[in-house]
């Protein structure tokens, strides 16, 4: 019986001591690593939420781009950071699709605890006015008569390459990609008129879109984009069956007290209930979603499958 006391006694110091620093968190600057460049979607929504972090939390949170590789480098430098709460990760859905093409270094399923999904945002595909089209069957229309055109992502062999793949599938066309280290160079290019047509998140589109510098064709979510009311889903425009969402969201090293966990996901839901928070997501064409981390936990794996289907079925391969 006094054993047993020990024992239990044990237990409840081991279990109080990640409490007890949990409370104490933060005590020093967090550092936000995102995987992906400065001026991106996920930038953009790291910073708006970071910036009520600061306060809220009232210890700086620093964000860091570790880009490269499809987010790879950034997700791999964030596993291997010390399961303290001083190192969280925003990602894009990257973390469920590069398994699939990628040889990691991590396993992300293992190595990251998921605390909340910030958003969600359509994949569009946008044209230089210099194309010449200005809906989807008119470019099937121009690429039967020049197979080939080649269209920017903001990243490797991910969604937005996946997305212009399954639509060529069923449209018949073929299509070639230009990969770019983030959605900001892409949008350069794109502009610029040097690759005239591009498959992007809406953060870097919207401006462009806006300014008649550059035509959206479709959005690749079931429904439109509140922040895109004008522009039609792919499925509206004949590709029926594809829908995919662009989502991002918050994980922790995994080993992290799941209480900073349980303090992320408060804070962070209280941001996305600010109407000036919810605004500025609105109108980078990000719909905020917030939640349990229970739920993301589940979108996570369930996109995880999603992606194991798509990147069999269109023959996805990383050069």
């Amino acid at each position: 019986m006094v054993k047993l006391r020990l024992v239990v006694a044990l237990l409840a110091i081991l279990v109080a001591i990640p409490t007890a620093k949990a409370q104490e968190w933060p005590n020093r600057p967090v550092r936000f690593t995102v995987p992906f460049p400065a001026g991106g979607s996920t930038d953009v929504a790291t910073r708006v939420i970071g910036e009520y972090l600061s306060r809220a939390l009232g210890q700086q949170i620093v964000v860091e781009n570790k880009s490269g590789a499809n987010g790879n480098i950034g997700i791999e430098a964030a596993v291997r950071s010390a399961a303290d709460g001083y190192t969280v990760l925003v990602v894009s859905d990257a973390v469920s699709s590069n398994p699939h093409i990628y040889k990691m270094n991590v396993d992300p399923f293992k190595g990251l605890t998921p605390v909340i999904q910030l958003s969600r945002q359509p994949i569009l595909l946008a044209a230089h006015p210099s194309l010449g089209v200005a809906s989807l069957a008119e470019l099937i229309a121009l690429t039967r008569q020049q197979p080939g055109l080649r269209y920017a992502t903001g990243s490797g062999v991910g969604a937005q390459h996946m997305v212009v793949q399954w639509f060529a599938s069923i449209a018949g066309i073929k299509l070639d990609q230009v990969p770019y280290r983030g959605g900001a160079p892409a949008i350069n290019d794109l502009v610029a008129g040097h690759v005239k047509l591009g498959s992007l998140g809406s953060t870097p589109l919207i401006p462009h879109y806006k300014a008649g510098t550059l035509r959206l064709l479709a959005q690749s979510t079931e429904k439109r984009s509140p922040s895109l009311p004008d522009v039609p889903t792919y499925q509206e425009a004949g590709i029926k069956g594809l829908v995919l969402d662009q989502w991002l969201g918050v994980f922790v090293p995994a080993g992290t007290p799941p209480a900073i966990g349980v303090r992320l996901n408060l804070e962070i839901n209280k941001a996305l209930a600010e109407a000036a928070i919810r605004d500025g997501f609105l109108q980078s064409g990000q719909e905020p979603v917030g939640g349990s981390a229970e739920a993301f936990s589940q979108l996570v794996h369930g996109d995880f499958d999603t992606y194991a289907r798509l990147v069999k079925e269109l023959n996805i391969k990383s050069d």
